[in-house]
């Protein structure tokens, strides 16, 4: 099998069951991003494959899973609304990344003032992510009525949080600084 197959050359491409859309249509945007966050997840996990502290694996597990869970949020997006969807997005998936979340934060210095993406070049990554993220839960929620699952924003809402705390966690394990954001400019 060929990698490239010509069939996008005009500016379209297709969803999942061959429905053919323009190449900016508002789930390829959508998905795409998701595509956009998952690659950002995974450099941020290869900063970490050098580096040694407590906690790493579990980090680097979450980070998998997260994936794993984007991957398959993105063939949901990518799912034309009249037909079935091959893996759907479950209340689950949206508890256990609030479960990490609430993990992470107890063990985190309580935020005194806001903080500007940096530290060590993994959490910079995370940020990252989490910006991508934003977009993708913006790109979602343009898709308005024909989005089949309303949970898909409320996961991707909740992904961009997971990735400003797993930043932090990073951070601070790694004993990297967190930029503070200057208010005397």
């Amino acid at each position: 099998m060929r990698i490239y197959t010509r069939s996008g050359d005009k500016g379209e491409t297709s969803l999942i069951y061959g429905k053919r859309v323009k190449k900016n249509d508002l789930r390829v945007e959508a998905y795409g991003t998701c595509d956009e966050t998952n690659s950002m997840i995974g450099v941020a996990r290869s900063h970490l494959s050098n580096e040694d502290f407590e906690g790493k694996e579990a980090v680097i597990e979450a980070l998998h899973q997260v994936q794993t869970i984007l991957f398959h949020v993105g063939a949901e997006l990518a799912t034309p609304k009249d037909q079935e969807v091959m893996w759907k997005l479950k209340k689950d998936h949206i508890e256990a990344l609030e479960k990490q979340i609430d993990d992470w934060d107890q063990t985190l210095e309580p935020l005194k003032n806001f903080i500007l993406p940096s530290g060590h070049p993994s959490a910079a990554a995370l940020h990252t992510a989490r910006t991508i993220a934003r977009r993708a839960e913006r790109a979602a929620v343009a898709i308005g009525e024909e989005l089949e699952n309303e949970r898909v924003v409320s996961y991707l809402n909740r992904l961009s949080d997971f990735l400003f705390v797993a930043a932090r966690y990073v951070n601070q394990s790694l004993g990297a600084e967190e930029l503070p954001l200057k208010t005397d400019v």
